[in-house]
């Protein structure tokens, strides 16, 4: 299996394929520190709910790179389990190369600054929870990139609607007062916790709430492609 997470990845990135959502990404994030200094933890929680529709998108990029035959063929090597989980782990791991371009992107273009006020978070916390706001964005975003990819979908158009449905209502649901803010993965309660007090207990929640939600989202994505075998 690990034979075939490296094919992939080369796959994904020897065809150029990879470009595209880095550079949406850059852009993205260069817009949304082009608006001035800020703290680490707070910059970086929103800097994650940012990337996770680039995440999400990468994700979908990465898995429809391989031909529709390529796949079927390594579903007899390697058994259809594996492959699809080769899958997964090769977006997971083109993902948290994304993420740590995207901490470092910030000190490079002078966009986070140190404590200012006496009350202020040290760089280091501020820094460990941006980290921590950023892995916990990963699980949900490959996996939705994963329920909209062409094995699954059938379809490019919805595929993208997949995407669209799934970035905008991790938004919109997440919102502070949303009805329903279990339907999506914790991405902007993420951002309000960094932007606060971000206790223990909460960060706990939020990860275990993000674990679920993903491993939900998992399950949907491999019973589809049982179906669609």
């Amino acid at each position: 299996m690990t034979a075939l997470v490296r094919l992939r990845l080369a796959g994904f990135l020897r065809t150029g394929r990879a470009v595209a959502p880095l550079l949406a990404g850059l852009v993205a994030l260069g817009i949304l520190y082009g608006g001035g200094r800020a703290q680490p933890a707070e910059a970086y929680g929103v800097s994650a709910v940012v990337l996770f529709p680039v995440l999400a998108w990468q994700t979908k990029v990465l898995l429809d790179v391989e031909p529709d035959g390529q796949r079927r063929l390594a579903q007899v090597v390697v058994g259809a389990g594996r492959e699809r989980s080769a899958g997964l782990l090769a977006a997971a791991v083109a993902a948290l190369g994304t993420v740590a371009i995207a901490l470092v992107f910030p000190w490079l273009i002078g966009g986070v600054t140190g404590p200012v006020e006496p009350g202020d978070r040290p760089v280091v916390v501020g820094v460990a929870l941006g980290v921590w706001a950023h892995l916990l964005a990963v699980p949900p975003a490959v996996t939705l990139g994963a329920l909209a990819s062409r094995a699954v979908t059938r379809s490019a158009g919805y595929g993208v609607a997949v995407l669209a449905l799934g970035g905008v209502g991790a938004v919109v649901l997440g919102l502070g007062g949303s009805v329903a803010p279990w339907l999506v993965p914790p991405i902007m309660a993420t951002a309000r916790a960094t932007g606060g007090e971000a206790a223990a207990p909460t960060v706990m929640l939020l990860t275990a709430w993000a674990a679920a939600w993903s491993a939900v989202a998992a399950a949907g994505y491999l019973w589809r492609r049982r179906a669609r075998a």
